[in-house]
């Protein structure tokens, strides 16, 4: 009889994407791990993530971000830019304005590695 093996996601995800409390990460992992992190070690960066994670729409105008952070807009769009180049969000510009939202996927992947 032939033996059960987990499904191909479960193993693709075991293997390239570790949890840091379950497994040894290997050196690759914890530096792109750790970059990710860093980013998220800024207390405006974080705020703002959360400031568009909890958005009603999901995303939301760098015009909008301003007041609630107590930041000018070149402030608040050089956390943005780190947030984007990070890839832990995206940017759509329309008219003269971006508007940002989080990278779900991104997101689960930093939510999976601390598991």
């Amino acid at each position: 009889m032939a033996t059960k093996s987990k499904p191909l996601v479960a193993r693709i995800t075991d293997e390239c994407c570790p949890a840091v409390l379950s497994s040894p990460l290997s050196e690759e992992r914890s530096a792109a791990l750790a970059r990710d992190f860093a980013v998220l070690a800024d207390p405006v960066r974080l705020r703002l993530l959360s400031l568009l994670a909890s958005a009603p729409s999901g995303e939301a105008c760098v015009c909008e971000l301003v007041e609630p952070l107590d930041r000018s807009q070149p402030t608040v769009s050089h956390h943005l830019k780190i947030l984007v180049d990070a890839g832990l969000i995206v940017g759509d510009k329309r008219g003269r304005w971006v508007w940002y939202r989080p990278v779900p996927d991104r997101l689960n992947d930093l939510r999976r590695a601390l598991a």
